[in-house]
């Protein structure tokens, strides 16, 4: 049984490629992208041209991701700096009740699974995330960042 939740404002490219189990909505995915099993890409979030986006990942809304960028498996982008459930009157939150900080993961990007990268950041073109790496500031382009929090290890030659 081959279960995907496809809302109809979603945009999708050409020669896209969509895993079992996924939910889509409000979105762009681009031409020639995979989306793996168990990915979500939520409202007003977009995926560019030739990615790989791997099972078990959640893209949130507020989250660019250009073309040719990988992301491994289990990696969650966040969209809210301090989230809570319930708001000031005590009800539970709604839109109104906090703003979408945005981040962007420029070309060629590569984001190791299980990573989680904090709103607000620019991951740089063609660096690469190692995995279970906590991103909570901007990556430079081309460089390998690691670590909880991340950390520039190298720039690649």
């Amino acid at each position: 049984m081959e279960t995907k939740k496809i809302a109809p404002d979603v945009i999708l490219g050409k020669n896209v490629f969509l895993g079992s189990f996924i939910n889509l909505y409000g979105c762009r995915i681009g031409d020639d992208t995979k989306i793996g099993a168990f990915v979500e890409v939520q409202k007003n979030a977009s995926v560019g041209n030739r990615c790989k986006i791997s099972s078990h990942t959640f893209i949130c809304e507020g989250v660019t991701i250009e073309d040719d960028v990988f992301v491994g498996h289990g990696v969650m982008f966040i969209n809210d700096k301090f989230p809570r459930a319930a708001s000031d009157s005590g009800g539970l939150q709604t839109e109104e009740d906090w703003e979408v900080v945005p981040t962007i993961v420029k070309q060629a990007a590569s984001i190791g699974s299980n990573a989680t990268i904090m709103c607000g950041i620019t991951i740089g073109a063609g660096s690469i995330v190692g995995a279970g790496s906590v991103v909570i500031e901007d990556v430079p382009d081309e460089v390998i960042v690691a670590g909880n929090p991340a950390r520039v290890i190298r720039e690649i030659s």
